[in-house]
């Protein structure tokens, strides 16, 4: 299970693949919102927005609902009217950012979200996005800024996954004692989110403590959320402490879940090390 990256737990194709912001999208990547063009002194609200807002409103909701449907193309489409309507509107390019991330097209998700935080800078869920899509490219100090900048947005509700973020990113550039830190504050923030889970329980049982990353496995493959991946770590957990009958038990959903997957033929070979 690579650990992460950027959209939110939403069911199948790896789940893990899931750590972007799409709250009001639905799933990577949000409207800032909150940011009332040049003043500072209040947060916006619908009664501010023009009548090119109310527009470009509707063509970001359209773009929102192709790309939750995979039409990547028609997506944009709708984004770009959206950002000709309003060139101000800060969550247009916090969404573009987000589908340019999901064509891999890292150049233009960067210069969106630049665009939508200069635009916004309350956005957190860009700061998140952005943070996330660094991190993804290795530049992981970047990132990290990011996402604490995110984490300061006193009004920010997001805070659970961008903590999880923060200590994915952090395990992927080998800072694993902080990673485990970051990642249990995610977890006293959101017990319920099985990135958050198997990451913790990863960390904690390849320092060598089996006993320790049980409980958080063990929640994670008891829920809806379990896949080959989180087996995989169960059944290595529960070996390192002699369960024989949790392995069996186990190892029996693997073969019936997931017969063609490469955790069930490490199982198969013994290959716990792997």
């Amino acid at each position: 299970m690579n650990t992460v990256s950027p959209l939110t737990p939403r069911r199948p194709a790896g789940w893990l693949v899931a750590l972007c912001l799409f709250a009001a999208l639905g799933g990577c990547a949000t409207t800032g919102g909150g940011y009332s063009g040049g003043s500072t002194t209040e947060l916006a609200t619908a009664s501010d927005d023009s009548d090119a807002r109310k527009r470009a409103r509707t063509r970001l909701a359209l773009a929102t609902s192709y790309l939750q449907d995979g039409n990547h193309m028609v997506a944009l489409e709708e984004q770009k009217k959206a950002v000709r309507i309003d060139p101000s509107f800060s969550d247009a390019y916090a969404l573009g950012g987000v589908i340019y991330m999901h064509m891999g097209e890292t150049q233009f998700a960067f210069a969106n979200f630049d665009r939508a935080i200069s635009l916004n800078p309350r956005d957190a869920d860009s700061m998140h996005n952005m943070g996330w899509l660094h991190c993804t490219e290795g530049n992981y100090q970047q990132a990290q800024a990011l996402f604490d900048r995110a984490l300061g947005m006193r009004m920010y509700a997001e805070k659970a996954k961008t903590t999880m973020a923060k200590g994915v990113c952090e395990a992927r550039a080998g800072n694993r004692t902080a990673a485990e830190a970051t990642l249990l504050q995610a977890y006293e923030l959101d017990q319920s989110n099985p990135i958050t889970g198997y990451n913790l329980a990863k960390l904690i049982y390849e320092r060598g403590d089996a006993q320790g990353a049980r409980q958080y496995i063990r929640r994670v493959n008891n829920g809806q959320w379990s896949n080959a991946e989180t087996l995989w770590l169960g059944i290595k957990v529960e070996r390192a402490l002699g369960n024989q009958r949790a392995i069996g038990e186990l190892a029996d959903q693997l073969h019936r879940r997931y017969p063609g997957s490469k955790e069930l033929q490490a199982y198969e070979r013994g290959a716990f090390d792997e």
